[in-house]
């Protein structure tokens, strides 16, 4: 039988088609608008979300026997806020998960309601970029639009509405909207009445691996499969990215290096979470998950390369940084290109080069921004280092673990093993391996990720670069603190 995993990202969704063995059978991608309507603002139109995933299937499945076909399911960008009226309607574009415009709502939420209240309603604390808050600005500012809600949903969500009539969730996903008991997997009473909502306006849970329904008629007929396709409830983009990548079970780890950077550490037991740098969400598997969250990592370097340089050569850039710059950089760049979440939960930081000279080259620079994403993710690594996690190794995904330079980077940086798998197709993969699961082709979300996933490389820190970079790191910590309070003035 064939799957389909479709990662429904910031800039574009990818659709992937896999058979139940896990051969990858075809790939596709289609692009759509992102609007910054003002400053720190962030917003997608749900409805070009659905018009390229309908026609990315249909590309996706030109060649293939469509009978085949036997389940969907996603990976999705978090925290987004999708609303529909009585009618089905979207009642405003969706605001992203990079989005800082709710900083009074958090600010509210963390030392009003309290972040001691949030952790035990939902194990976490207020971020500008979580859907809760976007709730209390849409009511605060919006109330004609907040009056007319129906529905609320994550950005997968809409896709799979329009797919199976189902209106739902998976619990992955639904962790990040400060609107969910993780413990207990089921929507906290106490944030529905902080937010002026009702359960009645949220979807169903589901885990991840679990069907929600079939493919209705219209929609089969349009996409010439069965009626008989499940759709899968999926999960958050790196949860989904997670089971891509086989990071599953306890105590697993995997940095991806997307538009977004994450570090993920998989954990079969909850525990309370009293560290405000990282997130504790429901996992794809049925587990838990740490999270550690920059808002900008590969999209650092696209920026750098894209608007500054003007060039899409990103390889050329980087084939002139040779092994001992590694660790040797006097130029320091903080990631913080859209405000910031782990650990400094600042919608007002933003990206700073530091330490440039007359002699400083295009090639330091460029070794800068490869560097800064790097630091940024260690900061969570430290946090759940200071928790008693020991991690020693990691798997990596997303476009930047597409550079040689960038793994190697980030192995000094971290000083672990960094493990490359044979697809690093992420959420794309994880969603139609969910799909596998659901359909029985596997009897758990592990026993896919133990069949399927493949390690094909492994990046070996370097004593010595790791040590210059430990040096490096040192010096990276003390900069965000002396220029935070210059943010604040200049935002």
């Amino acid at each position: 039988m064939l799957y389909i995993g479709v990662d429904l990202g910031t800039s574009a969704v990818k659709l992937l088609l896999m058979e139940g063995n896990g051969a990858i059978k075809k790939i596709v991608s289609k692009e759509y608008p992102l609007y910054f309507p003002n400053p720190g603002w962030s917003e997608q139109k749900p409805e070009d979300w659905w018009t390229q995933v309908i026609a990315g299937i249909k590309e996706l499945t030109t060649e293939c026997d469509k009978s085949q076909v036997a389940g969907i399911s996603f990976g999705g960008q978090m925290h987004g806020l999708v609303i529909l009226d009585e009618n089905d309607n979207v009642i405003r574009p969706a605001i992203l998960w990079n989005d800082g415009r709710t900083q009074k709502e958090t600010d509210y939420l963390n030392n009003v309601i309290g972040t001691k209240k949030l952790a035990e309603y939902t194990a976490n604390i207020a971020f500008a970029g979580f859907t809760a808050p976007k709730i209390l600005w849409v009511k605060a500012n919006e109330p004609d639009n907040f009056a007319k809600i129906k529905k609320i949903m994550l950005p997968k969500d809409y896709i799979a509405y329009k797919l199976s009539g189902t209106f739902c969730t998976d619990v992955s996903d639904a962790s990040g909207m400060l609107l969910l008991d993780v413990k207990n997997r089921k929507w906290s009473p106490e944030m529905l009445e902080i937010c002026g909502i009702t359960e009645a306006q949220l979807p169903k849970l589901f885990e991840s691996y679990e069907t929600v329904g079939t493919l209705k008629a219209d929609i089969a007929a349009e996409l010439g499969f069965g009626t008989s396709v499940k759709i899968v409830a999926g999960a958050g983009d790196n949860a989904a990215a997670a089971v891509g990548t086989g990071t599953v079970g306890d105590g697993m780890c995997n940095i991806s290096l997307g538009t977004s950077g994450t570090v993920f550490i998989s954990s079969k037991n909850f525990s309370e979470n009293d560290n405000n740098a990282i997130h504790f969400f429901d996992h794809a598997d049925g587990t838990y998950h740490l999270m550690g969250c920059m808002l900008s990592a590969a999209s650092c370097n696209k920026w750098f390369m894209d608007e500054i340089l003007k060039t899409k050569d990103y390889a050329g850039e980087q084939k002139d940084i040779t092994e001992d710059m590694l660790g040797n950089n006097k130029v320091y760049f903080l990631p913080y290109l859209m405000g910031e979440r782990s650990p400094h939960n600042n919608p007002d930081a933003r990206g700073t080069f530091i330490g440039m000279s007359m002699d400083t080259s295009r090639e330091d620079m460029t070794l800068a921004v490869l560097e800064g994403v790097a630091f940024g993710l260690r900061d969570s690594v430290e946090v759940a280092r200071k928790l008693g996690i020991k991690l020693e190794r990691t798997k990596i995904c997303g476009g930047g673990a597409k550079s040689p330079l960038w793994k190697k980077i980030i192995a000094n940086v971290m000083n672990m093993k960094v493990d490359v798998i044979e697809s690093e197709e992420g959420p794309a993969l994880g969603g139609a391996m969910l799909a596998a699961v659901a359909n029985g082709e596997y009897a758990s979300v592990e026993e896919a990720a133990a069949k399927l996933v493949k390690i094909i490389d492994t990046v070996e820190p370097d004593p010595a670069i790791a040590a210059r970079y430990e040096e490096q790191y040192k010096k990276f910590v003390q900069i965000y603190p002396a220029l935070k309070d210059i943010y604040t003035l200049i935002k």
